[in-house]
């Protein structure tokens, strides 16, 4: 399995997209990733907006972004409480400045602006958003999947598929 050694974060808030954050722990765990659950508290359940449970497996400050190879923000509504969290952004700048994959669809490019990171970025989201990402530098596309480096970013659930294959790819890589 190619993605054996590899371990990712998935970020957890309530009101969780639950397909978009269901769908890439279960296609990276298949690929034999190990993928956390991190969330304000460890061993909490965040439901989804579809009433999906989710339990975290750490709190924020229980890890450190330079001991895992990538991140995944999901969508729905968690990234605009996630993005409130000093924790968060910190962990996603340092996963940006190392280079880690750094996965977000839907709504998650929210993160990715208040940590600071999309200038100059090709990113897409939902359409939704577009102003909040190129209010935050980035040049936005309508596309399923747009990879800029080690930022992947998608639309929304249909999109999922493509998304994760271009993620896993560039995981593998790194």
């Amino acid at each position: 399995m190619r993605l054996e050694n590899k371990k990712v974060i998935a970020l957890v808030e309530h009101d969780f997209e639950d397909l978009e954050l269901w769908y890439p722990i279960l296609r990276l765990k298949e690929e034999g990733a190990t993928v956390h659950l991190v969330g304000k508290e460890a061993k909490k359940k965040y439901i989804g907006k579809y009433g999906v449970p989710a339990e975290s497996d750490y709190a924020f400050g229980d890890v450190k972004a330079e001991d895992y190879d990538a991140i995944l923000v999901p969508g729905g509504w968690a990234p605009d409480k996630l993005r409130r969290y000093p924790e968060v952004l910190e962990m996603v700048r340092k996963m940006d400045q190392s280079k880690k994959p750094i996965g977000q669809i839907c709504h998650a490019g929210w993160v990715l602006i208040s940590a600071n990171i999309l200038n100059g970025v090709k990113v897409t989201s939902t359409p939704g958003i577009k102003d909040d990402m190129t209010n935050g530098g980035a040049e936005w596309f309508d596309e399923a999947v747009v990879s800029d480096g080690h930022i992947i970013s998608s639309r929304r659930p249909p999109d999922l598929p493509v998304y994760m294959k271009v993620f896993a790819d560039t995981l593998a890589e790194k």
